[in-house]
């Protein structure tokens, strides 16, 4: 049998204006209490539509019922403070109003299992579930209590296993952290940062994925890319280390992107989440366009280890490029599928 490259989504997906201001990070909530709950729902059945019908193999719940990948996940632990909050500096690129740990971290319950359990649901195919990583979750957080970035990775690791465990035990098919924060600070990554991601995923009876990436779509974002010089080689650092970890799947940013094709090459073994659609722009991508980037992976990775898959998230765009996108990618991929018939 002839194999076929698979299509996946990094992440979110925008929400409908009536449940939050729509092509905006952290945007409130439109609705409160029971409507609330009901909307966020309403919001995942559509997001998982409009993959379903678009034909994407591998669905995800589009974050629609979290704030932010990172915060919503804080804001539900004991030993943090939302209301006191303080601004810090994100991944040294754009300041942001954070909580604040005043205490030990703890989880007191499940946080997104009833989520998973609906998108279970909604489809007989495999799922996927995002969770933000133990090093991007420290950089969004200011740590009044730990006082030791390493310490409470650790401590975040942890918390984050026992909600993978649940996740997989509702029937989650993939478990996916998001360490955009990989692509900053190197010597941590190196020194605990992937040990405590191997941590996170430790005992899990699903796949495991990192997603890792040069940030949403917005303009602190692009600024900082464009300062990065004609090659972005943040990969080279992280990728081998990767390669000798337990995490199964690498998600990345290729298309429109100055990433060296030949750095996948360095996951030799691992699945590779392609990024083939770009998130930072409105355009359309061509399924030649998209072939062609799965086309260039295929020169560094075996096709069974291909998955086509977007960039980053795609919340800050509008809801019908965002659409168009998800077609693009899956019609790009059938593209290169036929040609390897």
């Amino acid at each position: 049998m002839t194999k076929k490259i698979k299509t996946t989504i990094a992440g979110s997906l925008p929400k409908p204006a009536w449940l939050a201001e729509p092509e905006k990070l952290w945007a409130p909530w439109q609705l409160q209490g029971e409507a609330l709950a009901q909307a966020k729902h309403d919001a995942m059945r559509l997001a998982v539509d409009d993959q379903l019908k678009a034909g994407i193999t591998i669905i995800g719940d589009g974050e629609q019922t979290r704030q932010h990948f990172v915060t919503t996940f804080i804001e539900s632990l004991g030993g943090v403070d939302f209301v006191n909050r303080k601004t810090i500096r994100i991944r040294n690129r754009y300041d942001a109003s954070v909580p604040v740990l005043v205490d030990k971290v703890v989880r007191g319950k499940p946080l997104f299992v009833e989520d998973a359990k609906k998108l279970r649901t909604l489809t007989k195919g495999p799922i996927k579930f995002t969770l933000p990583g133990p090093m991007t979750m420290i950089d969004t957080i200011y740590d009044d209590y730990y006082h030791s970035r390493e310490k409470l990775a650790w401590a975040f690791a942890e918390i984050l296993n026992e909600e993978a465990k649940d996740l997989a035990a509702a029937g989650v098919d993939v478990i996916q952290f998001d360490e955009p924060a990989f692509n900053v600070f190197f010597d941590d990554v190196r020194d605990w940062g992937v040990k405590t991601l191997e941590r996170a995923a430790l005992g899990l009876n699903c796949k495991t994925a990192v997603h890792i990436c040069y940030g949403y779509g917005i303009e602190a974002n692009i600024k900082w890319k464009e300062s990065l010089g004609q090659e972005w080689r943040q990969y080279e650092s992280v990728f081998p280390l990767l390669a000798q970890s337990s995490i199964q799947q690498v998600s990345l940013e290729c298309q429109n992107s100055r990433v060296p094709m030949e750095l996948i090459s360095l996951l030799k073994g691992k699945d590779v989440l392609v990024g083939a659609i770009d998130v930072a722009n409105h355009q359309i991508e061509t399924p030649e366009q998209v072939a062609n980037v799965l086309r260039q992976a295929m020169k560094y990775a075996d096709i069974e280890h291909i998955h086509g898959c977007t960039n980053c998230g795609m919340v800050p765009l509008p809801r019908e490029i965002a659409t168009a996108k998800l077609q693009a990618l899956v019609a790009g991929a059938e593209l290169l599928n036929k040609e390897l018939t």
